[in-house]
């Protein structure tokens, strides 16, 4: 089975940073596009960024994420990560890390429904 494990969360003011990381017991890791979501209390799922399989030459960010935060990879850690700079209390949520499956998809991005795997969660909090 594949598993997912976000670490890196926390409590940090206005204007911190955070990094966030997420190890993945896959063994065939750099094969999956992975990505960064996350959830504010009674809201939905919402898309923060993504990176392309294999070397992660290619990138995604939503709009609010842009400027602020960088997604990367490290095949050899099967690992991925969220640095977050410039953080603002609305960046608060529970932070997912998700994995896309190889192979071809026309579902968008930004939709829940185009990955396959999501960890369990890690909570960022920023406080004003």
């Amino acid at each position: 089975q594949v598993q997912l494990v976000e670490s890196g969360g926390g409590l940090v003011q206005a204007g911190g940073s955070l990094r966030l990381s997420c190890a993945a017991s896959i063994r065939t890791f750099s094969s999956y596009a992975m990505g960064w979501f996350r959830q504010a209390p009674g809201k939905e799922r919402e898309f923060v960024t993504s990176i392309s399989r294999w070397t992660g030459s290619s990138t995604s960010y939503a709009d609010s994420a842009k400027g602020r935060f960088t997604i990367s990879r490290d095949n050899a850690k099967n690992t991925v990560y969220l640095q977050m700079n410039s953080l603002k209390p609305e960046d608060t949520g529970v932070y997912y890390c998700t994995a896309e499956k190889s192979g071809s998809s026309y579902i968008p991005l930004s939709d829940v429904a185009r990955y396959d795997y999501w960890g369990q969660g890690t909570q960022v909090t920023v406080s004003s």
